[in-house]
């Protein structure tokens, strides 16, 4: 009786239901002028800010707007409109979104609408030099409350620079093939 139990037990594994994918939306404060559709704008954006940590250095609002469009980055592009993006710009962002994580000291759990929320109103409460309201704000993603002080600077970030560097070499080559009056994706 217990050997067919154990036999049985893998096959009422598979019925486990599978959880719906992660969805995540931008603030309308997070609109890209110029970008359209605000994934492209935030592939644009992002893809500058890690490869070019220094521009960010002394500028909080910005890190953490561009750690906001890696965590946005990571979940929208799997799939709808981006479907047949380049298959690895997903989980070379998500390996970037853990990095950013780590690096940041922010919760690895932390759901990433939880991160885009916390780190756009951090963001938009630093550009209103209102520091108390920017440190609540990233206490879903950090709270221990250190949080703020860490967003001084953008760290060279390998694997964020990766996944955002070919998330926009992806778009830019879909931008080709449309140009073209071919769609390559």
């Amino acid at each position: 009786m217990r050997r067919r139990f154990l036999i049985l037990l893998p096959l009422l594994g598979a019925c486990t239901p599978v959880p719906p994918p992660e969805s995540v939306q931008l603030p309308a404060t997070a609109a890209f002028p110029g970008a359209g559709d605000p994934s492209r704008g935030a592939i644009l954006a992002a893809a500058f800010a890690f490869a070019s940590p220094g521009s960010l250095a002394g500028d909080p609002a910005g890190v953490a707007t561009a750690l906001a469009q890696l965590e946005y980055l990571a979940v929208a592009l799997d799939g709808g409109a981006w479907r047949d993006l380049d298959p690895l710009v997903v989980p070379m962002l998500r390996q970037g979104r853990a990095e950013a994580r780590r690096a940041f000291g922010f919760r690895a759990d932390a759901s990433a609408q939880a991160a885009v929320d916390a780190l756009y109103g951090a963001a938009a409460a630093l550009r209103l030099r209102n520091p108390v309201a920017a440190e609540a704000a990233l206490l879903p993603l950090a709270p221990d409350g250190a949080a703020l002080s860490r967003l001084a600077s953008l760290p060279s970030l390998p694997q964020a620079i990766a996944g955002t560097t070919r998330a926009r070499a992806a778009l830019v080559e879909r931008d080709r093939g449309e140009r073209r009056g071919r769609p390559l994706f």
